[in-house]
């Protein structure tokens, strides 16, 4: 199995409902987010897949979430915008955009701190 790995950063605020009193306040971050692609074969090429291809779709989603209000966007309408949905978010919306054979997410994390990270690992 090979296992590549990516690192992106983005800005945002959020609000969690039912959850610790001081986390329902408006609130941001600078989240760092680490995305894995796993793999069982290399291609001709003798990579598992271009690093420039995973980050130009990394860049599209997280220009998504830049800058934004998290609980705004669509895909957290019937959610909290928490660090293991977002995990979840970009995971799905990265696995959507390989189109590599053989090639798949294999799990993201989302740090919303230097000490707290949620991970997402994809089954």
């Amino acid at each position: 199995m090979y296992e590549l790995k990516v690192v992106s950063r983005f800005a945002a605020a959020h609000q969690l409902k039912m959850v610790a009193e001081k986390c329902e306040n408006l609130h941001g971050h600078n989240w760092r987010v680490e995305v894995y692609v796993a793999g069982e074969a290399l291609n001709s090429a003798g990579v598992l897949m271009d690093f420039g291809e995973i980050k130009v779709h990394l860049r599209e989603i997280i220009n998504s979430l830049d800058h934004k209000f998290l609980n705004e966007l669509d895909f957290f309408a019937d959610g909290n915008p928490s660090s293991e949905n977002i995990a979840r978010y970009i995971a799905d919306t990265m696995q959507s955009k390989i189109s590599a054979p053989g090639v798949r997410i294999s799990r993201v994390g989302v740090w919303e701190s230097d000490d707290s990270c949620a991970t997402y690992s994809v089954a």
